[in-house]
Formats: C-alpha cells, sequence, structure tokens
C-alpha cells in the first residue's frame, strides 16, 4: 500500500503533463490552419501573428481559439520601432533579449505587436520593412 501512495504522485504529474502536451499539439495545429497561405508567421508565448494580402494580424490564444487583436496595413508602414515590452516606451537595446514588441507607425496609426523572442522580433523587422518597400 506504501508503494502505491509513493507511486501515485507521479502518476499526476504525467496525466498532468500528457494534458499540457495535448494542449500545446493543438494549439500549434489550430495556429497552422491559422497561418495557411501567410507570407510570413510566428507563434510564441505572447500569441501569434501572420502577414497575409498585405496585412499584419496579430491575435492571442485562449478558450481553445484566436482572438485577433489587432491590423495593419503593411503598405502604409513607414517605421518600425523594437521596444522593451513592460518600460513603457523604452527603445530595445541592441544587445538586448527576451520579451519585446514592435511598434508599428505608419498611416496615422501606431500598434505594438508582442514578441517572446527580441531576436526573430529584429528578423521580422526586416522583412516587414523589406515587404512594405516592395509594396510601394
Amino acid at each position: 500500500m506504501i508503494h502505491g501512495l509513493l507511486w501515485f504522485p507521479l502518476l499526476l504529474v504525467f496525466v498532468l503533463l500528457a494534458a499540457l502536451g495535448w494542449l500545446e499539439r493543438r494549439r500549434q495545429s489550430l495556429f497552422r490552419s491559422w497561418a495557411e497561405g501567410a507570407e510570413l508567421a510566428k507563434l510564441d508565448g505572447c500569441g501569434a501573428a501572420r502577414v497575409k494580402d498585405g496585412e499584419l494580424h496579430w491575435s492571442s490564444f485562449s478558450a481553445g481559439k484566436f482572438e485577433e487583436q489587432g491590423r495593419f496595413a503593411i503598405k502604409t508602414l513607414e517605421m518600425v520601432e523594437l521596444m522593451a515590452l513592460a518600460s513603457g516606451e523604452a527603445p530595445l537595446a541592441h544587445e538586448s533579449q527576451g520579451r519585446c514588441r514592435l511598434r508599428l507607425i505608419g498611416g496615422g496609426q501606431q500598434m505594438d505587436v508582442p514578441f517572446s523572442d527580441a531576436e526573430r522580433a529584429r528578423r521580422w523587422m526586416g522583412q516587414l520593412m523589406a515587404t512594405a518597400r516592395c509594396d510601394l
């Protein structure tokens, strides 16, 4: 009986990890269908983003679906800035890593797209500006 009580917490941990793995697999499967046909797409801990038909869409994942957080027309893009995620209006230093946001400015509006990885955000900056230049 004592051996059964010792293994019970391990069984609970196994069931919990299996459930979390299933949820992540479902999230990735939904992302694949959501991002189908996109020119550029990302999924991370901050949410999902895609560039499709000249528009950048970003969403967060909740309740088993992607909820759209915003849109930005790439052809109106004038400038992209890399900003710190939580420290107000502070730009992110070139050597900084971790969570950040891209500030998109153009067409009389500005919007922020969150990223979990600064390196990926830097690659997106270049790709978005290249796409904006091609649309001109």
